[in-house]
């Protein structure tokens, strides 16, 4: 069987000589990275004009297609998510941002409503029946590679070769029209700052609230990844994983013997996940113990419903700000664009639907200006030109350095005097004024 595959295996500049003009090529989400491909298609500048890259949450340093063309003459490139590099590349105005939820994308693919032309999947190394992984990207790659006209694998040495439960990770080398191999660097890692005395603050508030066998999932930031600290110090035992991005976070829950997933209704025993993002130890720890995980698709992981069915599901993020009614921006500072809403809906929702779910956003009450004046993180509304990533309905508990305030059931003006009394004390005054004179 493997013989027969060998006229597929090309090089990166034999693959990538399948994009025309005018396609749409997908490069996937996530630290899972064509480097290959994209170095091949940006030695063809010269030869192409109007091809849109599709990608998002980059954390790498580098995307040729878009370096290599800073007058945009061949190569477009859009984003799901901004990433750290990708922040880089919009101060340059050299990104486009595409706002989604991510449990909508594998309907939007199928229907037709985004196309494909040409998919760049990283892949594992194979086995010997010829499946590869699918690393740790997961995202809906095997939504997108049915839509598109041409699919090329590229095989990364580096990536974990788990293949997650009922082929749920897995790809085989036939389904590929091209396939490329060679070397490359190390994967992208996402490191953590260490938590501020506030992070704590808001972490050992959010832990309180936890019980045990709770299922977790964490966001990226600060907060979540010292609430996972604190949890695995505590004396809680028998935590799940139910998460969009697997991280460090539950790599320490599992050395502290804390996650075990023995009490999920669904999945017991494993670690679900979409896509991983973290240090080497991770990407090792995925390898090493492929039986502990399920790596699933967008419409797996993030569907509400699956959520809904896990008992005690709690999920953990952090805001940018949040108004008196509840409404949370999550990812601009003003139009500037700072992530995307990424699943934090995805998971907001599933916390409502579980059994004793909850929700937490999590943010600092104040940050410090640029002039070094406190500007609060809790606004009367929402300002102008900034998004509003979850909309009040969907925000069930606040917590700040200041206490943990539940919204869901509260009128107007009780969520809005709950708000206030989180708020750093300077800005409160102002913020129960507004409150009176508007909520009634």
């Amino acid at each position: 069987m493997l013989s027969e595959l060998k006229q597929k295996f090309v090089s990166p500049e034999q693959a990538v000589m399948a994009v025309q003009s005018g396609d749409w090529v997908d490069y996937g989400f996530g630290a899972g990275f064509p480097d290959l491909l994209d170095s091949a298609l940006a030695a063809r500048k010269e030869e192409l004009h109007d091809v849109k890259i599709r990608g998002g949450l980059v954390i790498r340093p580098r995307i040729e297609v878009v370096e290599c063309d800073p007058e945009q003459t061949a190569f477009h490139y859009y984003s799901w998510h901004i990433g750290d590099y990708e922040r880089k590349l919009q101060s340059r105005g050299l990104v486009s941002f595409m706002p989604t939820i991510l449990r909508s994308l594998p309907t939007l693919y199928r229907r037709g409503m985004i196309r494909v032309d040409v998919a760049f999947v990283p892949v594992s190394a194979p086995d010997e029946a010829g499946y590869c992984g699918l690393g740790i990207s997961n995202y809906t790659w095997h939504t997108i590679y049915k839509a598109a006209r041409t699919v090329i694998f590229e095989i990364n040495e580096h990536l974990p070769r788990l293949q997650g439960v009922q082929g749920s990770h897995r790809v085989h080398l036939s389904e590929a029209d091209y396939i490329v191999e060679g070397t490359h660097e190390p994967l992208p890692l996402r490191s953590y700052r260490e938590p501020s005395e506030v992070d704590k603050r808001i972490a050992q508030l959010v832990v309180n609230e936890i019980p045990d066998g709770a299922c977790l999932s964490l966001g990226v930031g600060g907060v979540p990844y010292t609430v996972a600290r604190m949890l695995a110090e505590s004396d809680l035992k028998d935590l799940g994983c139910h998460t969009g991005t697997i991280s460090d976070a539950f790599l320490e829950l599992y050395k502290a013997g804390k996650l075990t997933n023995a009490r999920k209704e669904i999945d017991a025993g494993r670690s679900a996940w979409n896509l991983a993002m973290g240090s080497q130890a991770l990407y090792d720890w995925l390898d090493a113990e492929p039986d502990i995980f399920h790596p699933g698709d967008l419409d797996y992981i993030h569907s509400p419903e699956r959520m809904g069915g896990i008992r005690n599901f709690i999920s953990i993020n952090g805001g940018v700000e949040l108004d008196l009614m509840g409404q949370e921006n999550a990812e601009s500072a003003g139009t500037r664009q700072l992530s995307g809403i990424g699943g934090q809906l995805d998971f907001l929702e599933g916390a409502y639907r579980s059994e004793g779910g909850k929700g937490f956003i999590c943010l600092n009450s104040v940050h410090t200006k640029k002039d070094g004046s406190l500007k609060s993180n809790i606004v009367p509304f929402i300002p102008g030109g900034s998004t509003v990533s979850a909309p009040r309905t969907m925000v069930q508990y606040v917590a700040t350095e200041y206490g943990v305030v539940r919204l869901s059931g509260l009128s107007l003006r009780e969520r809005a005097q709950a708000m206030a009394s989180i708020a750093h004390p300077d800005f409160r005054e102002e913020l129960l004024r507004y409150a009176a004179e508007n909520f009634h």
